[in-house]
């Protein structure tokens, strides 16, 4: 079965009351992504892996990755831990005129059709269209949402170049799935001012299918409309820099009976970093079928690192061999470059510098891909290695790993314990979407 018809399968097996579903990993970190191939490799699963417009786009985004590049790039990770590329499934997230939100509609949507346009020819399947922010010229209250109207419509025009693309470069029926719709708040977690988040309401998430489908037929999109699969929805989960906002089935139950009302879509959530694996669980079970998870994995990442940092100085004496100074190195980078931080983090100095290292929102990890970071990391793992690391102080800094170790589950190796450390969450997702 290939990985798109397994997630078909998935998908309708969730719809029809079974206690299955799918986690997405946004992230293009290479240890996220071995991670979540050893975790696949695990479960005998397909694993989709996403990127944003942000990270990935015709220009290179923040990654520095055009779309075929980061697809070769995955690839390329893929045949280093000899994992089939059959079972990968690549999504393209929030796909519309996000990053040229200060240019006109016109120009932006210029540039979000060339963007679909390149994850397409790229071999992306799962395509979020997503076009529900406002351009400079759009009008309307800017603290409300953009008219469905108009979000539809755009979010049918790409369709239109998706499925235009598709005919002209690849072969075969289209085998394109689209995802619909947007969440509230907007990507990547809240700035911690909210006090709850409220699920979408079952009218508002009718609505929303309602006038997009009508967009679709609209524009002669018929056959496009029947691979929409999913709706995005806000389930009333999210996080900021100090707060979790934790799934309340009550609060969405509205929202998850509805779930018949909208033909063969199912729900996808994001944000659903830092769930308690109850409601992780939950969430499949309430037809929240697509698990959306990205900060909390480079998060769990970093904690390794402070972790393994804070062994290596109890271990390694300064006066033979040099410090790996991860931390130190981390912190200099991203005062040096504060443009992914700044107006994410508030408060005094001592309140970012604090938000830098342990902030929920992660926004450390948009430097770690730094030369500097990466050199620290790799004399991080230098040292370690050739030292080897105690069993007695690898339990009082990384307990999980320890018992790993003593099962005989991964070796003491740095590599395996990052990769255990970040598989942790990845196991509540994989038993949340019943793999295990």
């Amino acid at each position: 079965m290939t990985a798109v018809k397994e997630f078909l399968h998935i998908l309708k097996e969730n719809k029809s009351g079974k206690k299955v579903g799918i986690y997405s990993i946004c992230s293009s970190h290479p240890e996220v992504i071995k991670a979540g191939m050893i975790q696949a490799t695990d479960d005998n699963s397909i694993l989709c892996i996403e990127s944003t417009s942000n990270q990935v786009d015709q220009f290179g985004g923040y990654t520095g990755m055009t779309p075929d590049m980061f697809i070769t790039y995955v690839k390329g990770l893929a045949e280093e831990l000899a994992f089939p590329t059959d079972k990968l499934l690549f999504g393209g997230d929030h796909l519309g005129p996000n990053a040229w939100q200060n240019l006109t509609a016109a120009e932006a949507m210029m540039n979000a059709k060339d963007l679909i346009s390149a994850y397409v020819k790229a071999g992306y399947l799962k395509i979020h269209l997503d076009t529900s922010m406002f351009c400079l010229d759009d009008q309307g209250d800017r603290q409300n949402p953009l008219s469905d109207k108009v979000v539809a419509l755009r979010a049918s025009e790409l369709c239109m170049v998706a499925e235009k693309t598709w005919k002209k470069y690849m072969e075969g029926p289209s085998q394109l799935h689209y995802i619909i719709g947007t969440e509230v708040p907007v990507p990547g977690g809240t700035d911690g001012a909210e006090n709850e988040v409220t699920a979408t309401k079952a009218l508002d998430a009718q609505s929303t299918f309602a006038i997009t489908k009508k967009a679709f037929i609209k524009l002669g999109l018929n056959e496009a409309w029947k691979r929409v699969v999913a709706l995005v929805v806000q389930p009333g989960v999210e996080f900021g820099d100090e707060n979790i906002f934790q799934y309340n089935r009550e609060a969405a139950k509205d929202l998850s009976n509805s779930i018949q009302d909208f033909g063969i879509l199912i729900f996808e959530a994001h944000s659903t970093d830092y769930q308690s694996k109850e409601n992780l669980t939950h969430l499949v079970e309430d037809h929240f079928c697509i698990l959306k998870v990205g900060p909390w994995l480079t998060f769990a990442y970093r904690e390794a690192l402070f972790a393994l940092e804070e062994i290596e100085r109890k271990i390694i004496d300064p006066k033979k061999n040099q410090l790996s100074c991860f931390q130190e190195v981390l912190e200099k980078v991203m005062i040096e470059q504060p443009k992914y931080w700044k107006k994410y983090y508030s408060g005094d100095e001592t309140e970012q510098l604090f938000k830098r290292c342990y902030s929920f929102s992660d926004r450390s990890r948009y430097y770690l891909n730094d030369n500097r970071i990466n050199d620290s990391i790799e004399k991080l793992k230098v040292n370690l290695n050739s030292k080897g690391i105690p069993l007695s102080i690898l339990s009082q800094y990384m307990p999980s790993q320890f018992t790993a170790i003593l099962k005989g589950a991964i070796s003491n190796s740095v590599d395996e314990i990052i990769h255990s450390k970040i598989r942790d969450v990845l196991k509540m997702y994989s038993s949340a979407c019943g793999y295990q």
